[in-house]
């Protein structure tokens, strides 16, 4: 009882001190279009805001790779295509300088596409902050709360507020939770998305219906119930990239740097040699600075400007499941802070489905990381202490692995520095590095980047960072309500079998998934299906449309079918067996909008099986479920079948 009152009562004396710090630092005013470089800010809002704008096609971005010299060189070259590459290509060009990006695969294809999908306000600062009266943890929880802040209103139709149930099963768990939340509450201030509260445990089991009242000799007592943000994690980072078209960077997916480039007078590095994976050609790319935004894979980069250079990542493996909509309601997450062997466990609902997670364990750097099935096991396992349904590996409709890119300053003189916090360093002239950190705080990672960059390169900006302010591509004026326009004045025209097109309801499940996948866009892609005859859902169940695919390859940069199962729709994360029913159809489209030939659909097709079987869901994965041994492939022969 010592240590419960010793927590009760730091709770209690530090809330004091929190209040006068939080109410100092959360009474700023908020940021104006005239504090931040003012028409220079609203030019670049109404490009970006323009509903009727069209990215620079990808042959475009390329030429102006190209089109950079030893004489005129871009100001800024960045590695990687992620949440903070892309981030920094953003930031960049609003600030007036010329910029390119290139990325080995898609944008979002690595850890940016395999999150938790929540933004963090930093609620585990906050215990930090109060236990070990650490200063420092509290102004992560200020800087977490801003920048959740940010991301939501900038994107707010791929970000939402969602309410996290926490189960509390003896009444000191009751106290301690509501105390620290209502902490939290105070500390957040403006920054607040929601009220903490508390629920006996009666309403409680009225909102989240499976979750058990009664357990192995416990027995719930209430749930505590705070507020995150949750997130669409890759079309985001999709919408970072093409934003950052729009704003006037070279974006290029499908781009490899095979080596950088280094003037042999000053072994400064000047640019880098790219490889276009697409077409198999190389070209030179000249830069004032080179930001190696490459995630798990920066190593490899700054490898390439010194064989010697110590390693800066320390790579951790998060792997979350997918199960059917049942196991969560809509609208309301469950997360345990702490089970009985100290992980953190959550299940939220996400995009129709419930996303269960994770782990947290040392892992090699791979291109495609697979989940193991002692992992997918642990997860099932440790939710199931928490629910009264039946928890079953046959209900994985997907599995997947991300590596998480736990930082160390090179400088450090110990391993004690590694951190989920960011690190930006130079420690080769012209290249500047940028990695760790997590999604909610990627626009103040991008920020300190370019900074770097600037006083690296010696570059002039025209004005300073604006992505504090500054709503991404269909965003500006986004409507809650704007999917009712839709179902109203567009119908979703299907093509038969036999050829014969028919009119379809735009219903309220595909209407809403359109207004919230591409914001102001949207309508667009309602005039595909109308027009074009691309009504159709690609998978039984899901809202996906044909005329997604077409609106994707002409308007974000899809290059390939992976490009849009994984990336531009979720169908991959969702449901692996879906995705694969799926790819016939989209690659068909995708073959129409790019000119592909049959070879090249073949080998879409044979690329896309391949992806989706490190997905491993109930149907592509070995299992025992204590009476029967699975071991199911599933084929796609569909795709022939779909062309006789």
């Amino acid at each position: 009882m010592a240590t419960t009152s010793t927590r009760l009562r730091r709770l209690g004396t530090v809330a004091a001190a929190v209040a006068l710090s939080a109410g100092v630092t959360l009474r700023d005013p908020p940021i104006s279009s005239s504090d931040r470089g003012g028409p220079s800010l609203d030019a670049v809002r109404r490009k970006i805001a323009d509903s009727n704008g069209v990215v620079p096609s990808r042959a475009v971005q390329e030429s102006a790779l190209i089109g950079s010299s030893a004489v005129n060189p871009l100001d800024i070259l960045v590695v990687g295509g992620g949440a903070t590459g892309c981030g920094v290509a953003l930031d960049a060009a609003t600030r007036g300088l010329r910029v390119g990006l290139v990325e080995r695969e898609d944008f979002s294809s690595g850890t940016s596409s395999r999150s938790t999908k929540l933004l963090h306000g930093g609620v585990r600062y906050l215990e930090k902050a109060v236990f070990n009266l650490d200063y420092g943890q509290l102004k992560l929880v200020f800087h977490a709360l801003e920048e959740r802040k940010q991301v939501i209103e900038n994107a707010p139709h791929l970000c939402q507020a969602l309410p996290c149930m926490t189960p509390c099963f003896d009444w000191f768990e009751v106290v301690y939770y509501w105390m620290g939340l209502k902490l939290y509450d105070l500390v957040a201030g403006s920054r607040l998305l929601h009220l903490s509260r508390y629920y006996s445990a009666q309403e409680s089991v009225e909102l989240f219906p499976t979750l058990a009242r009664n357990g192995k000799d416990r027995s719930l007592r209430g749930t505590v119930v705070y507020y995150d943000g949750q997130m669409n994690d890759s079309r985001l980072n999709v919408a970072l990239a093409c934003t950052a078209a729009l704003a006037g960077a070279a974006v290029l997916n499908h781009a490899e740097v095979v080596s950088l480039l280094m003037d042999e007078v000053s072994n400064q590095i000047i640019g880098a040699r790219i490889r276009d994976n697409l077409s198999g050609k190389e070209f030179d790319t000249y830069a004032k600075v080179v930001v190696n935004a490459a995630g798990p894979f920066c190593d490899s980069v700054r490898k390439m400007a010194d064989k010697e250079s110590q390693p800066m990542i320390c790579p951790s493996s998060g792997v979350h499941i997918v199960l059917p909509d049942y196991y969560s309601p809509e609208g309301m997450g469950l997360i345990v802070p702490k089970t009985k062997d100290g992980r953190v466990v959550f299940m939220l609902p996400w995009l129709g489905r419930t996303v269960a997670g994770t782990t947290d364990s040392n892992t090699s750097i791979t291109m495609l990381p697979e989940p193991h099935e002692d992992e997918i096991q642990f997860i099932l396992d440790a939710i199931s202490d928490y629910l009264n349904v039946k928890v079953r590996r046959t209900d994985v409709l997907s599995a997947w692995s991300g590596i998480r890119p736990l930082a160390v300053d090179p400088k450090a003189k110990s391993t004690e520095s590694i951190s989920r916090d960011h690190v930006v360093c130079e420690d080769h002239p012209g290249l500047v590095t940028i990695t760790g950190g997590k999604w909610t705080t990627y626009r103040s990672m991008a920020e300190d980047a370019v900074d770097a960059a600037i006083k690296s390169g010696k570059l002039s900006p025209t004005n300073e960072c604006l992505t504090n302010n500054l709503h991404l591509s269909g965003s500006e004026d986004w409507d809650p309500a704007s999917f009712t326009v839709l179902a109203q004045q567009y119908v979703r025209m299907k093509r038969s079998h036999s050829g014969k097109v028919v009119p379809g309801v735009m219903d309220t499940a595909a209407a809403k998934h359109l207004s919230h996948a591409y914001g102001t866009m949207a309508d667009r892609v309602a005039a595909i299906a109308q027009d074009e005859h691309l009504g159709k859902r690609l998978a039984h169940g899901y809202p996906f449309l044909e005329a997604e695919v077409a609106y994707c390859a002409r308007n974000e940069y899809c290059e390939s079918a992976v490009d849009f199962i994984a990336r531009r729709s979720r169908l991959a994360f969702l449901d692996t067996d879906a995705a694969s029913r799926a790819l016939p159809r989209i690659i068909g489209i995708l073959a129409t909008e790019h000119n592909w030939d049959r070879t090249r659909k073949k080998k879409e097709l044979q690329k896309a099986k391949e992806f989706l079987e490190t997905f491993k869901s109930s149907r592509n994965a070995q299992f025992y479920d204590g009476k029967h041994k699975y071991w199911i492939f599933w084929e796609l022969d569909l795709f022939n079948s779909h062309n006789q």
